[in-house]
């Protein structure tokens, strides 16, 4: 792609996505995301109702009049985006490729995260770390994350979501928030999922496209597994076919909802084809409740 183009795309996601995010800015990213703790605020004249165990009382010693601390909550969080560039997620069958929902969703988060004070870092993998950018604030920053989301072209084919989740790990010491964004059609995730979730607040985003749900009756095709290369004719006119795909991915989104609720990880599923706004915002509502 060719500067000319690319910079014509990030303006197309920034205008559409600045604009979604707005509905979030509203209160339901600041009330689904909490601050770290509270922070000393000021002083000032003490109060019928105040809390007597935040009376200041070297001030009110000085003064001879009672005197009591404010506090207030400590906003700036860091938010992370851990983006799955893996080879399944250049597939779709509607609208859009997953990739290109993932960038969508990633430029929402951001500018609503932007948009309440809050830094925002990125980790694109595959079966390895591709790309860290690390937090920062501004808008020139998130068009650099929109930029690399849609021109990046990851070395690896395949999809190893706990490498991904040990860089972070290692690579953020301080509490964050994080986005893991794939279609989680992959395995052996669980222990790094736990182990992060215990230091970070991890949110799963699973992306999917419709047609990967179940095989359709269309006869013989052929088809290529995109993370190994590997291809192979399938006769989609056999139920047995049908069913055997249907029960290999059933069991991918079963190990997905299963090493969620184990390690205490909330989980958001968004397909190609569909409006994903209120689901975003109906998701934050929960998070706040």
């Amino acid at each position: 792609m060719d500067t000319k183009e690319l910079l014509k795309k990030v303006r197309r996601i920034e205008i559409k996505t600045k604009g979604l995010s707005s509905h979030l800015v509203s209160g339901e990213y600041h009330s689904a995301f909490k601050g770290q703790g509270m922070s000393f605020s000021e002083v000032r004249s003490y109060q019928y109702g105040d809390d007597i165990r935040n009376i200041d009382w070297n001030v009110t010693a000085r003064t001879g009049e009672p005197f009591t601390k404010r506090f207030e909550e400590e906003r700036e969080l860091t938010v992370m985006l851990a983006v799955d560039l893996s080879a399944s997620a250049f597939f779709g069958s509607r609208q859009q490729f997953k990739q290109e929902l993932m960038t969508e969703l990633s430029a929402v988060l951001a500018f609503s995260a932007i948009n309440n004070q809050d830094k925002v870092g990125m980790v694109l993998f595959s079966d390895k770390v591709e790309k860290y950018i690390p937090p920062k604030k501004g808008k020139k920053h998130i068009l650099r994350i929109i930029r690399e989301l849609i021109n990046f072209e990851p070395t690896g084919k395949g999809s190893e979501l706990g490498i991904g989740l040990e860089y972070l790990n290692n690579i953020i010491r301080k509490r964050c928030i994080c986005f893991v964004l794939s279609d989680f059609m992959a395995k052996n995730y669980e222990v790094p999922l736990r182990v992060v979730a215990r230091r970070h607040d991890v949110i799963g985003v699973q992306i999917f496209d419709p047609l990967e749900t179940e095989l359709p009756n269309v006869g013989l095709i052929r088809v290529t597994d995109a993370e190994t290369g590997r291809f192979q004719w399938l006769d989609t006119a056999q139920k047995k076919t049908r069913d055997r795909y249907k029960d290999w991915y059933d069991d991918n989104i079963q190990y997905m909802k299963e090493s969620f609720r184990k390690a205490g990880v909330a989980q958001l599923s968004l397909a190609t084809n569909e409006p994903y706004l209120n689901e975003l915002i109906q998701f934050f509502k929960r998070r706040a409740r």
